[in-house]
C-alpha cells in the first residue's frame, strides 16, 4: 500500500480503502490476459496458494475481459478458463472489447475481420492455427472462412455466456469502466467494454469502488472512486490480481518475461 500512496496520494488511498465486501467474502479480480497462458497459470497458483493460507472463506476469482488477443497463445488461455474446475470457488468472467471483437470476426463481419487484425487478431488467429500466410494476405473473407472451424463449439458457448459486470459490497467489477454520472444498473455494455478517458479523468463516485482493466498502467491505480489493474501482461510479463477481504485489500502478481 505504501507505494501506492507514494503514487497516487494518502488522502485518495484512504477513501478508496473505506469500501468492503460482506463478512467472510473473498475475492480474487485478474486483470486483462491477453494470450499469456504462462502468466495466467503462474497467477492462478498464486492464487490457489494465497487463498488456502489464509484459510477458509467464501471465495470468487473475477476475470475482468480480454482473455485475447496480442500474446501467444489465446487458444490455450480459452481452453484453460473454459474447462477449469474451480473447486467450490464461484468464478465470473467479465466480457471484454477483445472478446466482443472476437466474436463478431468469428460471425462473419467482414470489417471487424479488418479491424480486429489491427488490435491484436492476428496472433489469436495464429494461437488458433490459422496459417500465416493467409493472414499476411489480409483478405477478411478468407480469413473467416477458415477460422470459424478451427475454434472449438466450447471457446464459443464459453465466451457467449460472459457476463458485463459483478458487483459485491461496495464494489463494482467491470471490463473498461463505467460513464459517469449513469446509475450502475442503467450503464450500456458498450461504454463497460471500452469507455476510457471519460471514466478515467473523472474525479467523482460512480456508486461504488470500480474495479477495472482495459487501460494499461506501469503500476496498479489505485484512486478514490476507482482501481485499474491492467499492468499490460503480454507486453510487460505482469499480470496482476487484486484481491479483497473485508476492508483487507492486497495484491498477487507475476514476474515472467515480457512479450
Amino acid at each position: 500500500m505504501s507505494k501506492l500512496k507514494t503514487l497516487f496520494g494518502a488522502s485518495a488511498a484512504a477513501q478508496a480503502a473505506s469500501a468492503a465486501l460482506p463478512d467472510g467474502e473473498r475475492v480474487y479480480a485478474i486483470g486483462d490476459i491477453h494470450g499469456r497462458f504462462d502468466l495466467l497459470t503462474d497467477l492462478l497458483a498464486r492464487i490457489d496458494a494465497d487463498d488456502v493460507a489464509r484459510g477458509a472463506a467464501k471465495t470468487r476469482i473475477i476475470f475482468l475481459g480480454d482473455l485475447v488477443d496480442r500474446g501467444p497463445d489465446s487458444a490455450s488461455v480459452v481452453e484453460l478458463l473454459a474447462t477449469a474446475d474451480f473447486g467450490d470457488r464461484k468464478v465470473d468472467f467479465l466480457l471484454g472489447n477483445h472478446e466482443e471483437v472476437f466474436l463478431k470476426a468469428l460471425g462473419g463481419n467482414l470489417e471487424t475481420m479488418r479491424f480486429w487484425l489491427r488490435i491484436g487478431g492476428e496472433e489469436t488467429l495464429l494461437s488458433y492455427g490459422t496459417p500465416i500466410e493467409l493472414i499476411d494476405r489480409g483478405l477478411a473473407d478468407e480469413l473467416v472462412e477458415d477460422f470459424l472451424p478451427r475454434v472449438p463449439s466450447h471457446h464459443i458457448a464459453f465466451l457467449h455466456k460472459m457476463t458485463d459486470m459483478v458487483r459485491i459490497g461496495d464494489y463494482c467489477f467491470v471490463h473498461a469502466g463505467v460513464k459517469p454520472h449513469v446509475a450502475l444498473d442503467r450503464q450500456k455494455p458498450e461504454d463497460l467494454r471500452w469507455i476510457r478517458e471519460q471514466f478515467l479523468n473523472f474525479e467523482g463516485g460512480f456508486g461504488a469502488t470500480v474495479v477495472h482493466g482495459h487501460s494499461i498502467a506501469a503500476q496498479v491505480e489505485e484512486l478514490s472512486n476507482r482501481i485499474g489493474i491492467d499492468t499490460g501482461a503480454y507486453a510487460t510479463g505482469r499480470l496482476t490480481a487484486l484481491a479483497l477481504e473485508g476492508s483487507e485489500r492486497w495484491y498477487l502478481a507475476t514476474e515472467g518475461e515480457r512479450g
